[in-house]
């Protein structure tokens, strides 16, 4: 309860047994354990340090001691220079773009590739043969180096963070942000039509512990550089020269997202795209920015499966969040028991619907964006008209990681925003895009007569 405390804050509530358990351990407790844990839960919750640190639920006779002059403004720059890359992520990823070379990236956009990571066109996703390998390497780069120090701002005189999910978690925490296991790419093949792809076991933290750190780095950088600092970019950037070679798998653990580009095909061949604005105040990665629906990271839906073919799977875990980004649905967050599938009437819809060929998948490779070298792979999920109403009707305007674009330009986009090739370079080159979401439209459209044909 108390970890769950420290990652969601009060937007959760104890159920009434809990309560009292947690009571009657805190009453057991000696008067310092019980101010420490007030000192605890007023870090936690508070949205900046306070300057005069409240003295309400202390005992008798004891004073809680503020932060320093040195940890305050340490924590203050810290999350000045995480606000300004929530709040400037696009200009910043295609500045981080131009750090590598044209041909690396994904039809112009600051998605970067490799040759190896991309198939000549669309693969079917049954197609993609997924293998597991039970054990992986330790990652050469994991941002509690030396090098990230930059980046970790002082928790106590002298005492820095060691990683930078603490920092988020004790200064700047989303409502969204628990560390559950994801699956490690470790190997990429697209010969012969098909691809295989292997994967270990990692954490979300491993994540962003490089990556997030990795783009802070860069922002902050960036903010040097507006402010008039001769020193050159990649100079400060010692975190990123680590990962000279993006497409390592032995320099960091890669841990991709899937994201999806949902195209409603209509009788008569044309589409419409959906796409989800993602809400800072809830995510810790892409805040502030559109990207393609459903998305999200790829992950067992319950701890209890991490290891099993039961959420190994890259279908399911699209079918997860389009049930949590469309219809609204509690996030699969780990906790609960593993999903039994075939219960499952959405699940069962769309396999059925699959098979009829009036639901289409299609994974389009593997990219990094540009500025936090997070993984992704983009994709494409093509679903008929009749179908999508049938399964979706009206969609959930909000969830629990943004907002569903069903107003834009003063148009109602409930049933999507047109497919067309000025809409496409709008969203792409004008918009406030996250690259997987950018690169899923680019090739999307690139190969459109593939996706929509019958």
């Amino acid at each position: 309860m108390v970890t769950e405390w420290k990652s969601r804050g009060r937007t959760i509530v104890p159920v009434l047994l809990t309560q009292q358990i947690l009571d009657t351990k805190l009453k057991q407790c000696s008067p310092e354990e019980r101010a420490a844990f007030f000192a605890e839960l007023e870090i936690v919750n508070a949205a900046a340090p306070a300057a005069v640190p409240s003295q309400a639920g202390l005992p008798a006779g004891m004073v809680r001691q503020g932060l320093t002059d040195d940890v305050e403004a340490s924590q203050a720059r810290w999350r000045e220079e995480r606000d300004y890359l929530n709040s400037h992520r696009e200009v910043l990823s295609q500045a981080a773009a131009s750090l590598y070379p044209p041909s690396s990236r994904i039809a112009g956009t600051p998605m970067l590739t490799s040759k190896a990571w991309m198939p000549d066109g669309p693969v079917s996703l049954d197609q993609v043969k997924l293998t597991w390998a039970d054990e992986v390497p330790e990652p050469l780069v994991t941002g509690t180096e030396p090098e990230a120090a930059g980046i970790h701002p002082l928790r106590a005189p002298g005492v820095r963070f060691d990683r930078y999910t603490l920092a988020i978690r004790y200064i700047n925490s989303p409502t969204l942000f628990e560390n559950r296991p994801s699956y490690r790419l470790q190997s990429v093949d697209w010969a012969g039509g098909g691809g295989e792809l292997t994967f270990g076991l990692a954490s979300y933290f491993d994540k962003l512990d490089v990556c997030e750190a990795i783009g802070h780095e860069f922002a902050a950088a960036h903010m040097a550089q507006e402010a008039g600092s001769e020193t050159s970019l990649w100079g400060a950037l010692p975190l990123r020269r680590m990962l000279d070679n993006p497409f390592d798998f032995g320099l960091r653990a890669v841990t991709p997202a899937i994201t999806t580009l949902l195209l409603r095909r209509r009788p008569d061949g044309s589409a419409t795209f959906l796409l989800h604005w993602r809400d800072p105040a809830k995510v810790a990665t892409a805040g502030g920015l559109y990207d393609a629906i459903p998305a999200g990271e790829f992950q067992p839906g319950s701890v209890l499966s991490a290891q099993s073919p039961q959420d190994f799977d890259l279908w399911r875990n699209i079918v997860r969040e389009l049930n949590e980004e469309l219809l609204g649905a509690p996030e699969f967050d780990g906790s609960g028991s593993p999903l039994r599938y075939e219960k499952w009437p959405l699940w069962r819809a769309l396999e059925r619907a699959r098979g009829e060929g009036r639901v289409r998948v299609y994974a389009f490779g593997i990219g990094v964006d540009a500025l936090t070298m997070a993984a992704a792979i983009p994709s494409a999920l093509v679903i008929d008209d009749e179908v999508f109403d049938q399964l979706f009707g009206d969609i959930a305007a909000d969830n629990a990681e943004g907002i569903t674009v069903t107003q834009w330009r003063g148009q109602d986009t409930r049933a999507g925003i047109p497919f067309t090739q000025e809409n496409v370079e709008q969203f792409i080159h004008n918009e406030p895009m996250a690259p997987p979401g950018a690169a899923c439209l680019a090739l999307a459209w690139q190969h459109r007569e593939l996706l929509l044909g019958r």
